[in-house]
């Protein structure tokens, strides 16, 4: 499963993340930053990515236009990359169980 990562979170996270979720990326180092959330959405989709934001509008547009793409929603009250980091390492197994066995389209993760 390879994310990207939503403008409002770091790309700092990235190395991080490698291991366990390999080619992720994040939006402005695909130089997608000015693009639009349908834009990112369709790219996401494209590319078979799984997109990971703190941003409500991407579970809107999940719940008008179906998946794929996936997406994995941080509803966090700290938004630190710590807790990002730790959230999205800590819950992998879970969210790949949800996202690719059962076939959800959306995960909430919270602290």
């Amino acid at each position: 499963m390879k994310l990207l990562l939503d403008e409002n979170l770091s790309r700092r996270l990235l190395p991080f993340l490698v291991h366990d979720y390999p080619d992720s990326s994040q939006v402005s180092l695909l130089s997608l930053e000015q693009s639009s959330d349908m834009a990112l959405w369709q790219y996401a989709k494209e590319k078979s990515y799984v997109i990971v934001t703190r941003d409500a509008d991407f579970q809107e547009i999940a719940m008008v236009h179906g998946h794929p793409p996936s997406v994995i929603w941080l509803k966090t009250d700290n938004p630190s990359k710590a807790v990002t980091l730790k959230l999205l390492l800590d819950y992998r197994e879970q969210i790949i169980q949800a996202l690719e066995i059962d076939g959800l389209g959306i995960v909430e993760l919270r602290t």
